[in-house]
């Protein structure tokens, strides 16, 4: 195993799994938890609360890492809405210290942003584009970007895209619910109109260790190159599935009721790192795969 340590922070979450896993085999890795393992042994588990700055100085202490990525968020919009003081402590007052920690070692940091930071009403987004995000998620999100570029301009600030993939605790989210519904024939309401460009893990976490190993600096958009609704996603597994695409439903966002606003269309222009080497595996045949495994199990 690699002596070069990379801490991934966030390491049980959704990306994370797959952001350890993918790491393995050019550095030896520190998943930095709250509660579950990476759930890959090869993986240095190290359980910590982010939200308490002796916690992350002992952590930075501890694993002496020669390169950070730094995922751990509270990512579910509702939540932030509704916790948002709770929500900060995640996403901008540890995402500070982080870049202030790695700025004292001079080392690599890679922060996960959203493409949430976005109104939605002027797609597609790139770079340049300023931040006007309309929920609290969004807020903290562009915050923090904000302050860790200024604390250490070094920071690598990735805006990603909505996610699709396969946790490795087994199915949940919701493309699992979908296809569980498909399957027991039950009704499933999806958005017609609401856009983003999704990407599997699988090819985030690529694209996220590519950035690492280039020494990129700034902001850099990793969406895919499919600008898609969940309605339109919904047609494709059901078609794939050979299920019944009358079981999908289309409904507008502003037809359901959640504690944090929906922005339209924030699909991402993604040109700037598809022209350095970043190549997002194909929507479908990446969605399918996914679809596919959560019909049958691993």
């Amino acid at each position: 195993m690699s002596e070069k340590r990379l801490l991934i922070t966030g390491a049980g979450g959704f990306l994370g799994q797959t952001l350890c896993r993918s790491a393995l085999s050019g550095w030896s890795v520190y998943g930095a938890v709250r509660r579950r393992s990476p759930f890959d042994d090869r993986v240095h588990s190290v359980q910590t609360d982010l939200t308490s700055p002796n916690e992350r100085k002992r952590l930075f202490a501890a694993v002496r890492p020669h390169a950070v990525i730094h995922a751990a968020a509270e990512a579910n919009p509702n939540r932030c809405q509704k916790h948002s003081t709770a929500a900060r402590r995640i996403n901008v007052d540890a995402s500070i210290h982080i870049a202030e920690l790695c700025a004292e070692r001079e080392i690599p940091c890679l922060f996960t942003s959203t493409d949430l930071v976005f109104d939605g009403n002027t797609p597609p987004y790139s770079e340049t584009d300023l931040p006007s995000p309309i929920s609290i998620y969004g807020f903290q999100k562009a915050e923090a970007e904000k302050e860790m570029a200024a604390r250490y301009p070094q920071t690598v600030i990735c805006r990603l895209p909505l996610m699709f993939g396969y946790c490795l605790d087994g199915p949940s989210g919701f493309e699992a619910e979908m296809v569980r519904s498909l399957a027991s024939r039950k009704r499933v309401g999806l958005f017609f109109d609401e856009f983003r460009t999704p990407v599997d893990t699988e090819s985030i976490a690529s694209g996220l260790l590519w950035l690492l190993n280039r020494g990129i600096h700034g902001i850099i958009h990793l969406g895919g190159r499919t600008r898609i609704s969940r309605y339109q996603m919904g047609r494709i597994a059901a078609r794939r599935l050979g299920a019944d695409p009358s079981l999908l439903d289309r409904i507008s966002r502003n037809d359901v009721e959640m504690p944090a606003p929906r922005p339209a269309d924030v699909s991402l222009n993604s040109d700037r790192a598809f022209s350095l080497g970043y190549t997002p595996a194909d929507f479908e045949t990446a969605y399918w795969g996914v679809i596919r495994r959560l019909a049958t199990g691993p």
